[in-house]
């Protein structure tokens, strides 16, 4: 399959460089970038040199179309909706890693301050959590890979939600992630002297992943759902997680409560679910495409905690937009991703 990587000089972009390379049935047929055209990719990212020649390009549309399969847009916010329609229409699937299909016209206007796409090709979209919707996914010609922080927050309480045990309207998300998920323009939030030896909360209560996350939980249990979401910038590269606080609707054990994740994901390979009395940490995922999951039932409170960790990186972009591309292509779900992750 000859595939194209549009804003391929981002994080996420580099990321579906480094897993695609490593993919036996894909052919990354050109690397896409509006802002470095004609450059070298070896020049912006010295770490591939002798690896990837490509020099950059324009976005030029009925090439791709005559050229490629299928496109991957890891563009900032705002892009791909002008250029997907076009590609659509000429055939050619495409997974956007960014947030433009992802909500309703009237939610991604209000959160993300851009105009929406058109409403056509709104309701075309397949949202692509690919553990949740898997058979959507399986025959969507368009992808809306979810953001980094719905990811994890999502696989940590659908399972319980979807059960009936947890109430809905009592879900506060404590969300911290490294740096890189800020993109790699650069910016005073993220100067080192700014992130260095320091925690930060940002966006409280207005981050854009908020409706997403509320989207996906009230689609799942067919009723309005809203969550308190707090966010923090931690000073490390990679890495998200979410601990996550629900009260209970009944009496239950943390090992019954595993025993229902593990039976909910048992056919789905990049989720594990850690044993009782023990809770995943950031590194353990670092530079891999799994989600770990840790859980404990406070007695005393009558809550369940719950402990998502991913790479935002790779399961939180690139790595779910390839693990998309093994469903809408009918490949082995792991093919491409089964790398261990990066320790220490």
């Amino acid at each position: 399959m000859k595939v194209s990587i549009v804003g391929a000089t981002g994080y996420s972009g580099v990321e579906l460089i480094r897993l695609l390379l490593q993919h036996p049935h894909v052919c990354i047929h050109s690397i896409v970038s509006g802002s470095q055209n004609g450059t070298e990719m070896r020049e912006v990212y010295p770490h591939l040199s002798g690896i990837i020649e490509d020099t950059l390009t324009n976005l030029d549309i009925e090439r791709m179309a005559k050229e490629v399969d299928l496109v991957f847009f890891a563009t900032p916010s705002g892009v791909s909706k002008e250029s997907i329609p076009l590609l659509m229409e000429r055939g050619v699937k495409c997974i956007d890693v960014s947030g433009d299909f992802r909500l309703s016209a009237t939610e991604y206007e209000a959160w993300y301050k851009h105009e929406a796409a058109d409403p056509k090709y709104l309701a075309q979209a397949v949202y692509g959590l690919s553990e949740i919707y898997t058979e959507r996914i399986k025959d969507a010609s368009y992808i809306a890979n979810p953001g980094c922080y719905p990811t994890a927050s999502l696989l940590g309480l659908i399972p319980a939600l979807q059960s009936g045990l947890i109430k809905p309207h009592s879900i506060i998300i404590d969300g911290k992630s490294g740096v890189s998920g800020a993109g790699r323009k650069a910016s005073l939030g993220t100067h080192y002297v700014e992130i260095n030896e320091n925690v930060r909360a940002y966006k409280l209560g207005s981050h854009q992943h908020i409706p997403e996350i509320e989207q996906t939980l009230s689609d799942v249990i067919q009723e309005k759902v809203t969550v308190t979401f707090s966010t923090h910038l931690i000073p490390m590269t990679r890495g998200i997680m979410c601990t996550i606080y629900t009260d209970l609707t009944q009496e239950v054990t943390t090992q019954e409560v595993i025993q229902l994740y593990e039976e909910f994901y048992q056919e789905h390979p990049f989720v594990r679910i850690r044993p009782e009395g023990t809770w995943p940490a950031t590194k353990e995922v670092y530079g891999s495409n799994y989600c770990d999951l840790g859980f404990k039932v406070d007695e005393r409170t009558k809550r369940l905690m719950i402990v998502a960790v991913i790479d935002n990186v790779v399961k939180g972009a690139a790595g779910q937009a390839v693990q998309n591309l093994n469903l809408m292509s009918g490949w082995e779900i792991t093919t491409g991703l089964q790398m261990t992750p990066v320790y220490p």
